[in-house]
């Protein structure tokens, strides 16, 4: 990749908020951006990078890219030999890890706080110098395939959850796999792979944060030299398809081999900047968290109609989804269990939450945000999801009051308006020659 002249850069110093203090941010020459937090109770350092590329930004022929970069940048650069990533770091007793969203790739380091400038230089050196080996490309091909199977073809909660978010979207690329359908990963070509990494992997597609044993004004110097000679690209194409709004439910039903069936309801749900984000998570505690959430308490404990129930709110740049899922006894109905579903759904959009539920909510909430910001690992991740999702790293300290802010007739109000059934899909997975009440 192309190399500009070193160029100079002002430091942003933030006001120091509660819990963050001494925290700088720096956008390099080139437009990436950088948020340091100092911390020094461990001699450690926690190091995301934060890629603005997932299944949102393919379309059909190379679904599955984003996945495969994660998977790519880990096999060798102009200078280094595959695998040669992992044994320096490795050998300074640091550890790495990946993964791929609709939304965003993510690249997890953890190490020493001495071996900061040699990952600081492997990491620059695989975004501007990554090898497209012939032999490596056809190898994690192979690797990425052999995933495939193992989570979704051969797994029924994959399978299920593939086939229902393919059908709840008709236009947005978020109806695509993160790991990519199976007749593009076998179609992808040297092309593709270089027009993708040289569009999303581009320093003003990136965010980096580092939190941890370190002094802020020298390691931002050592971003800055590895990093702002790496030159910007003409920023990605923005995604402009607008999902058209649901007027009734759809269905998916998966006829398999098994011996437990399952539920899983998709609802059309906000993106994550809305304004009412803090009343979704509230409201997803308040139904499936713990054993004594309304959806465990009634489905599990007390109808028996289900062994678990769980769910998440899919919270990305454009609206997405909130997931219901239910694994089912065997023998069970899944429409039988959607009808006891329903009922405890309309009794929330009815009647609202009691505060000792709401309470409850909020407090898990506010020590499970406390739990995450305790770490160095934690702090890295919030600041790279407050500033890439939120656009305000600083957001993250006002998670607190947000959650304390909420009240129940906001809960039910959210409850009210995602958890329509017109405007979900719902996926059933049956054993072969099972009938569901529906069909009888």
């Amino acid at each position: 990749m192309r190399r500009t002249a070193l160029a100079s850069s002002p430091v942003l110093r933030s006001p120091a908020p509660a819990g963050g203090d001494g925290v700088l941010a720096r956008t390099l020459a080139n437009g990436m951006q950088v948020i340091v937090w100092p911390v020094h109770h461990i001699p450690n350092i926690a190091l995301n990078l934060w890629v603005r590329a997932g299944s949102r930004n393919e379309r059909p022929g190379i679904t599955g890219l984003a996945h495969f970069f994660e998977h790519m940048m880990f096999n060798g650069t102009q200078t280094r030999a595959p695998g040669e990533f992992d044994r320096l770091m490795e050998a300074q007793g640091g550890a790495n890890n990946a993964f791929t969203s609709d939304d965003v790739t993510v690249y997890e380091d953890w190490f020493p706080s001495s071996a900061l400038e040699l990952v600081l230089e492997l990491e620059a050196d695989r975004v501007a110098h990554l090898a497209f080996l012939p032999e490596m490309i056809e190898s994690e091909r192979g690797v990425v395939a052999s995933e495939r199977r193992l989570r979704v073809e051969d797994n029924n909660h994959g399978l299920l959850a593939e086939r229902v978010q393919a059908e709840a979207f008709t236009v947005h690329p978020y109806r695509f796999p993160t790991i990519g359908w199976p007749q593009d990963i076998r179609a992808w070509r040297l092309e593709d792979l270089q027009a993708f990494y040289r569009t999303y992997y581009a320093p003003n597609n990136l965010t980096l944060t580092l939190a941890g044993d370190l002094d802020p004004h020298s390691a931002l110097g050592l971003v800055q030299r590895y990093f702002e000679p790496i030159a910007a690209q003409a920023p990605p194409a923005p995604v402009r398809e607008r999902e058209p709004p649901q007027f009734a439910e759809r269905r998916v039903t998966v006829r398999r081999k098994v011996q437990t069936p399952l539920l899983q309801c998709a609802y059309k749900a906000p993106a994550a900047t809305d304004e009412r984000a803090s009343a979704v998570h509230l409201l997803m505690s308040v139904l499936m968290e713990g054993n004594a959430s309304r959806l465990h308490r009634a489905l599990v404990e007390e109808q028996r109609l289900a062994i678990e129930v769980g769910g998440h709110w899919q919270e990305g740049f454009d609206p997405g989804l909130l997931w219901l899922s239910l694994t089912l006894p065997q023998s069970t109905d899944p429409q039988q269990a959607l009808v006891a579903l329903d009922a405890q759904l309309a009794r929330i959009t009815a009647s609202g939450v009691s505060s000792a539920e709401l309470e409850r909510a909020r407090n898990l909430a506010i020590v499970g945000f406390w739990k995450r910001l305790a770490t160095i690992d934690g702090k890295a991740h919030l600041l790279g999801e407050y500033a890439v999702f939120h656009g305000r790293w600083l957001d993250l300290f006002a998670e607190p009051q947000r959650l304390a802010a909420v009240t129940p007739q906001q809960v039910q109000a959210v409850a009210a308006d995602i958890l329509a059934p017109q405007r979900r899909t719902v996926g059933m997975l049956v054993p072969l020659g099972a009938r569901t009440r529906i069909e009888s």
